[in-house]
């Protein structure tokens, strides 16, 4: 015998019916995304003056901390104070 045929019948048990646009706007991996990387921020001017600074007393990434406690006393001390 099939009750949950019938139209006045409903079976608590049975999953719902997937939305009409499931296939398209609502799947949850659809396996790749396209977008372009975000703009950097701009910088504003005590920011490029400090970069600027920094370049020219050749202040890098992986520098020694020894090295960079001298270079920021003799070299970006006096060019900030300018």
């Amino acid at each position: 015998m099939v009750i949950g045929a019938l139209v006045g019948f409903s079976n608590p048990k049975r999953r719902p019916a997937p939305h009409r646009l499931e296939h398209i706007l609502t799947r949850q991996n659809s396996g790749f995304y396209v977008a372009r990387l975000p703009r950097p921020y701009p910088i504003n001017a005590p920011q490029r003056r400090v970069r600027d600074v920094a370049r020219s007393c050749g202040i890098a990434k992986g520098m020694s901390r020894s090295a960079l406690v001298h270079t920021m006393i003799d070299c970006v001390g006096p060019a900030m104070r300018k």
